[in-house]
């Protein structure tokens, strides 16, 4: 994996212990990019202690209702998150930071760790490894399927897109960004994250949109094809 002008090869590449920013809703996934505005204290110290280092941070959901949560200390946290790497960033003048992240692996917490006088939170992680491979090309997917389904939930919102745009992205970079950027609630988002593979999250993708739908349709019966 490919991330900025690091390569992340293999499990030495990922350092056993990462701060965490926990971000209700928020998907960073393998190869995609997830802007931040940073302005908490604690997280701006976070952010200057990785910019110094390692640059890399964690993002994971809190726990939420029906959350497969980490155990012991950590319940508090859902148990699977993403590993992003600080590709870039802007200081805002008004004592902000404007970053960007690029995910590099998903990571399940082993354990919370002392973090000393630090205002964050760090936890001990083990790296999905297949994720650094990037061998997935999304040839499996139905991507007339996700389109489809794309193209029903704009139509039902009202709402456009760039199809030039749309149709020229590359199918991982499609389910990617579709999946990231989604309206949907935490537990869809967490789905998305710990789906196994690009196909999977595809399907998953598509079925939560049809849920969707369906839901704030008048004909629950339709379902798309």
């Amino acid at each position: 994996m490919q991330v900025g002008n690091k390569s992340y090869r293999m499990e030495a590449d990922i350092p056993g212990r990462v701060p965490v920013f926990p971000l209700a809703g928020a998907l960073l996934l393998p190869g995609a990019q997830l802007p931040l505005n940073i302005f908490e204290p604690r997280y701006l110290a976070m952010f200057d202690d990785a910019i110094s280092s390692h640059r890399m941070i964690g993002v994971i959901q809190p726990a939420f209702e029906n959350a497969v949560a980490c155990c012991g200390p950590v319940e508090d946290l859902c148990r699977v998150g993403c590993l992003g790497r600080i590709t870039s960033f802007a200081e805002t003048g008004d004592g902000r930071y404007v970053i960007t992240l690029g995910g590099i692996c998903r990571f399940r917490v082993i354990e919370e760790v002392e973090a000393g006088r630090k205002p964050y939170r760090i936890c001990g992680i083990s790296p999905f490894l297949g994720d650094l491979e990037a061998s997935d090309d999304g040839a499996d997917v139905d991507r007339a399927a996700l389109l489809e389904s794309f193209k029903a939930y704009l139509e039902a919102n009202n709402l456009e897109a760039d199809w030039s745009s749309v149709e020229r992205a590359s199918t991982v970079t499609l389910v990617n960004s579709l999946s990231m950027m989604s309206p949907y609630g935490p537990a869809e988002k967490q789905a998305l994250l710990e789906a196994d593979d690009l196909k999977t999250r595809a399907e998953t993708l598509i079925a939560i949109t049809e849920i969707a739908l369906a839901r704030d349709s008048d004909d629950y019966g339709h379902v798309l094809q």
